[in-house]
């Protein structure tokens, strides 16, 4: 899943795909990179001023047009009346990191064709969080998870058009973040797919001490990692790193076949 935000004020991005011209080029190119799907974000979860619907639906409709029949295409929102109108101008994902606070997220999803994506977060989006508290992280987050799920399906959401997310950095410390990458096969094991949004977080540049631009190694580990727990989306933003890294995994595994073989041959 590629990411492509037009926001002035992302956190890794920082507005570089602000202007349409640019996030329709960073679509194209995601596409071209190998991306299955292509995430568009319209506000930050982090805090920020406020961004009306209104002008949130200006900054995505456009994207989401052009990302139509590259690949699967997701809005990152919070919003019901958002995830409406971008289902109804083809989205396919509607990817909520709020973690359905507004339960009318469910009913804009139910009766669609499109998936839902259920996020583990705390906090009112664009609002802080200080010092999140856990007694045990990765069983919070199950827990809330399986709460959110049941809430969706008693709002009329098919179990086929669950995605669930553990929301790595969201409103959790970097010990946090490690803890539910290595118990993440107790995510997976809810029993929905499970996307994984680890792209340059701050937890793998405080575990390694490198800046935003130095964390592709470190996200290329995690994302292999996670993809060994039972990871099957990985939400990033160096889509053709990311793909040879999940793809070389697969064959290891025995999920992919080569590309081509001459070698000795």
């Amino acid at each position: 899943m590629a990411i492509v935000n037009r926001t002035p004020d992302s956190f890794h991005d920082r507005g570089r795909t602000f202007a349409l011209e640019k996030a329709t080029e960073a679509v194209a190119r995601a596409a071209a990179d190998g991306a299955d799907w292509i995430d568009i974000g319209g506000v930050p979860f982090a805090p920020g001023p406020e961004v009306s619907a209104a002008e949130e639906l200006d900054r995505v409709l456009p994207v989401v047009e052009a990302a139509r029949g590259l690949a699967v295409v997701s809005v990152d929102t919070f919003r019901p009346e958002v995830a409406a109108e971008v289902i109804r101008a083809g989205a396919g994902v509607v990817n909520d990191t709020s973690g359905l606070r507004d339960p009318a997220m469910a009913e804009a999803v139910a009766g669609t064709g499109a998936q839902l994506v259920i996020c583990h977060s705390l906090a009112a989006p664009r609002t802080e969080y200080p010092r999140p508290q856990y007694g045990d992280v990765t069983a919070e987050v199950a827990a809330f998870l399986r709460e959110k799920v049941e809430l969706a399906l008693s709002r009329g959401v098919r179990p086929d058009q669950i995605i669930i997310d553990p929301g790595h950095d969201l409103n959790k410390n970097t010990h946090h973040s490690l803890e539910l990458c290595r118990r993440l096969e107790e995510i997976t094991g809810i029993g929905y797919p499970t996307l994984a949004a680890l792209s340059n977080k701050d937890f793998i540049g405080e575990t390694l001490d490198r800046p935003q631009r130095e964390r592709l190694a470190g996200t290329l580990a995690t994302v292999v990692f996670c993809v060994l727990r039972g990871a099957r989306i990985m939400r990033v933003h160096d889509v053709k790193a990311a793909t040879d890294a999940i793809r070389m995994t697969e064959a290891m595994l025995g999920w992919r076949e080569p590309a081509y073989t001459r070698h000795n041959i």
